[in-house]
């Protein structure tokens, strides 16, 4: 054997094993993520069989009301803001008051169909009927008398005779709130009201399509094999070991995972970008020696130790510039989080920037020598000659340097659980720019933060691995994209 047929065995050999064991990691995620749909159209069907489906679009009206009395303590802080001398707020209190306690048999209602359709719930598992392992380590609770399914139907099915009497008083209580409207001195708490106002007279005006809802409900109505998909891809909800229904959707953390990504991306690129350029056509000698090296150093920092320096200086420092008189222009300042979007992108920023900065120079070095000389002889000073020389001819390098950027960021976990806040929730849009300064969970930070907790081969554990099969997917067409646009801008340059 020669010397270079050794090396050329070295090297494949190398690589085989690298193609190899990605294809192990490729299948072992495919195999356990792909039991979860199975498992998860088994909790659809039940929680449809068992009626939490029907309690819920009853709950759903409870939890409408309360979010309504909540808007009313924002606004009541509204107007404490700037509330004359000698002024109250009794009247506001009475109105706030009275309107939350419209609520009371609604609530009542809830409570009394939760405890119905859980004790079918437990009837139906313990008649055989098909449901997931569960994410915790509980044995479902068995129960304490036999259970007839169907009287226990009939008689969860009596609340679409009561919730159109508890509706119809309810919004002659609310009509009659609504008409003599407590005083307010303040523009903003003012327009906050009249916005609470529609809102909650959209709220009444659709109790009556709720009680169609409820009439033409039907238990036995098939759920179809696609809903176990549509669910994950498309639920804005992660609920886990819920004692009613587990949900996995993964919306949440997928909005989460882009924000975060985003605001990284806007703070990394300019500066990585820009410093590569400086130090390799603007910066002399000693100021290359001092530059480049404290730049690439940020990369040997711990990710834990940046999510730490989050937490203690990031955050609390744009908690406290969000208080400052000065920055009252901003809408949605003050921010009573410290811990949001914000604060983990500007930390995933400084985790990305050595990585840009480091292939953006070596592309802004691989160009050739004579492109530059050309450009000078041709009159151009240095600026023309980066942006319409030096630039264009590394875009491909600098695409991939902002693209491996974009992989470190969005692969990122340390960081993310320490300082995006962690709450599962779709971010409030109607605030604006408001948004990013508000808690999220990431695809990430969710498989940190819950596979060390779930039961092998349970329907959460495999939404996890769900997850990280929508990551992979994620990644593969970021990467598959930039490579057409690569190839498209050197089509269009050749």
């Amino acid at each position: 054997m020669t010397s270079e047929s050794a090396i050329k065995s070295f090297f494949g050999s190398n690589a085989l094993v690298a193609i190899v064991v990605l294809t192990l990691i490729t299948i072992f995620l495919f195999r356990e993520g792909f039991g979860f749909f199975g498992q998860n159209l088994a909790n659809l069907r039940l929680y449809r069989r068992a009626g939490l489906e029907y309690v819920d679009i009853i709950r759903d009206q409870a939890q409408q009301h309360a979010a309504l009395s909540r808007k009313l303590g924002e606004i009541r802080q509204l107007e404490a803001q700037n509330l004359p001398s000698g002024g109250n707020l009794e009247s506001f209190d009475r109105f706030a008051s009275t309107f939350s306690d419209t609520g009371e048999f609604l609530n009542a209602l809830v409570s009394d169909s939760n405890d119905q359709a859980s004790a079918l719930r437990e009837a139906l598992i313990a008649a055989g009927t098909s449901v997931a392992v569960s994410s915790t380590t509980e044995s479902e609770s068995s129960i304490s008398a036999p259970v007839d399914p169907q009287q226990a139907m009939a008689t969860l099915r009596s609340a679409e005779n009561k919730f159109p009497s508890i509706s119809e008083a309810m919004k002659t209580k609310i009509d009659s709130l609504l008409a003599a409207p407590p005083a307010l001195a303040n523009p903003n708490s003012q327009r906050a009201f009249a916005a609470w106002e529609k809102q909650t007279r959209d709220y009444v005006n659709g109790f009556q399509a709720v009680a169609q809802r409820l009439r033409t409900w039907n238990p036995n109505a098939p759920v179809p094999a696609y809903r176990a998909i549509t669910s994950f891809l498309f639920g804005t909800n992660w609920i886990t070991a819920s004692f009613w229904q587990d949900w996995y959707g993964i919306i949440p953390l997928l909005v989460g995972s882009i924000m975060v990504s985003l605001v990284a991306l806007f703070i990394a690129v300019p500066l990585g970008v820009c410093s590569a350029i400086y130090v390799s056509e603007v910066a002399g000698r000693g100021e290359k020696a001092f530059i480049k090296p404290y730049i690439e150093f940020i990369s040997a920092i711990p990710s834990v130790v940046l999510g730490f320096f989050g937490i203690a200086v990031v955050g609390q420092a744009i908690r406290a510039l969000s208080q400052m008189s000065f920055m009252k222009w901003v809408p949605f300042f003050p921010i009573s989080e410290r811990l949001n979007v914000f604060t983990a992108g500007a930390l995933l920023a400084l985790m990305a920037v050595p990585t840009i900065f480091t292939l953006a120079e070596d592309a802004l070095r691989n160009v050739p020598r004579g492109f530059k000389e050309a450009s000078y002889a041709l009159g151009a000073n240095r600026l023309q000659t980066v942006v319409r020389v030096l630039v264009p001819a590394s875009l491909s390098g600098i695409i991939s340097a902002v693209l491996l950027g974009l992989g470190r960021v969005i692969g990122e976990t340390m960081v993310v659980l320490l300082c995006a806040g962690n709450r599962i929730a779709i971010p409030d849009f109607t605030q604006g720019l408001g948004a990013f300064f508000q808690p999220v969970h990431t695809m990430t930070g969710i498989i940190a933060q819950e596979m060390g907790e779930v039961v092998r081969g349970s329907i959460h554990y495999r939404a996890l691995f769900m997850v990280g099969l929508v990551l992979f997917a994620l990644t593969l067409g970021i990467n598959y994209l930039a490579q057409r646009l690569v190839a498209r801008y050197r089509m269009s340059i050749g």
